[in-house]
Order: structure tokens, then sequence, then C-alpha cells
């Protein structure tokens, strides 16, 4: 029988864009982030805008359109 599942690593380094590293189980040898435990608003307490590609200046350009209808 062919085996179906992927190799697993124990020791995959995990980089966020915070700097922050630590290692995890994973089916990949590295993983990349953009928010971790370190840096994501809930565990630091800090309100912060985490915007990828533009979103949140998108969201509020509809809104300020809409609101002027």
């Amino acid at each position: 029988m062919k085996a179906i599942h992927p190799e697993y690593f124990h020791d995959t380094a995990v980089s966020c864009s915070c700097g922050n590293t630590f290692t995890t189980g994973s089916t990949q040898k590295t993983l990349h982030t953009e928010v971790c435990s370190v840096c994501h608003p809930f565990f630091t307490g800090q309100q912060r805008i985490v915007d990828t590609g533009g979103q949140v200046e998108r969201f509020r350009r509809r809104a300020q359109l809409a609101q002027q209808q």
C-alpha cells in the first residue's frame, strides 16, 4: 500500500514578521507568519490594525461613500 501521509517534522522553525521565532510540529520544514502571540493585539493588550494589501483603507473608503449617499 502506498504511503498517503506527508512527512511530519517535529522541529519546524516558525518565524514571524515581528522577529519572534519558535519551533512546532508541521508537515513543512519552515513556516513564516505575519502575526504571532508576541505581536497579536489580543495577547499584547494593544490595539493595532494589521493591514495586508490595503484592505483597511479600501473598507474605510467604501464606508465613507456609503455614508455620503
